[in-house]
């Protein structure tokens, strides 16, 4: 399966077999010692390290249900009436398919995805930049695409990517595809990853978005056995970027800082603009708090990392 479509889930494998991921994932672990394959969170990949990326026909069949419900909270934060810029991937894709009910929106893209998404949308105006078609993932590249975002000022960037951790930040694996998701981030006030649990902790070749820079993750909830991505998302939280949750069918996570919302509206947050980072009322040298965890001393801290890690 993974030679055949590059990638693949462990959900999906574990369906195709009949079997448990308990299961799969050690098959899995031995066919990457034997070379066959990559692990990744949540799935496996064809061999290739740093630089090598999955096309869309692969990405797309990926974490689907954690990118819908990614998709669903990302879409509350967008107002009426705003500019955004969203960038290419499989889940801004799914993003754009909310947004078409947004009335007087604005959105500039280099995705050719994320514009046929909108395409219908009577109420949203799509703005799209210049450049060369990157086959792979419908993207604009190149010099053009980061020159016509010249002069650009929009309230928020929804930018997805291959990998996220807390020491380099977003990061993906193609050198053109970088450099216009960082013109992107240059033309908004606010910068929101869109990344679900299986690119928490992966690292690749080329720096997009670096942790500082980064306003707001929307995730979903790893699973209990992924101590790395809870490991993540903490060190990501206490460097300052507000982490919004989903929690799976029964909706966002009841983590402490994610208001409740009403029916039909998800959660929100105050976004401070990128460099305003927040302390939560810390004294100097006090270490920040996540939005995730709160407010809380160390030991009671302890404890939540292992609740979350347990869930």
């Amino acid at each position: 399966m993974v030679r055949a479509n590059g990638a693949v889930s462990l959900r999906e494998l574990a369906r195709v077999v009949q079997t448990s991921e308990v299961t799969v994932r050690r098959d899995v672990r031995a066919l990457e010692a034997e070379g066959l394959l990559d692990r990744r969170h949540g799935g496996a990949v064809l061999p290739g390290g740093f630089t090598r990326e999955s096309g869309f026909p692969q990405k797309s069949h990926l974490a689907t249900a954690e990118k819908t419900a990614i998709a669903d909270l990302a879409a509350g934060l967008v107002e009426e009436g705003e500019a955004i810029v969203v960038g290419a991937g499989t889940t801004t894709q799914e993003l754009a398919r909310r947004l078409a009910r947004v009335p007087g929106l604005t959105v500039v893209t280099n995705s050719l995805l994320v514009a046929q998404a909108l395409a219908h949308a009577n109420r949203v105006e799509v703005v799209m930049t210049g450049g060369t078609l990157r086959g792979s993932n419908y993207a604009l590249v190149g010099s053009g695409a980061e020159q016509s975002l010249q002069g650009l000022r929009v309230s928020r960037a929804f930018l997805s990517g291959s990998g996220l951790t807390a020491e380099r930040g977003l990061s993906t694996s193609n050198m053109l595809s970088a450099s216009v998701d960082r013109a992107l981030v240059q033309a908004a006030a606010e910068v929101v990853v869109l990344a679900d649990h299986t690119k928490l902790g992966t690292d690749t070749m080329f720096q997009t978005v670096p942790t500082d820079v980064i306003t707001r993750l929307v995730t979903d909830e790893p699973p209990g056995h992924d101590d790395r991505a809870a490991t993540e998302l903490q060190a990501l939280a206490d460097q300052g970027v507000q982490i919004t949750v989903a929690g799976g069918a029964a909706g966002p996570s009841s983590a402490p800082g994610v208001d409740s919302a009403p029916a039909g509206r998800q959660p929100r947050r105050d976004v401070p603009l990128p460099g305003q980072r927040r302390n939560h009322g810390a004294g100097p040298g006090q270490p920040l708090r996540s939005a995730l965890l709160g407010e809380q001393p160390p030991g009671e801290r302890a404890a939540r990392v292992a609740d979350l890690r347990r869930r």
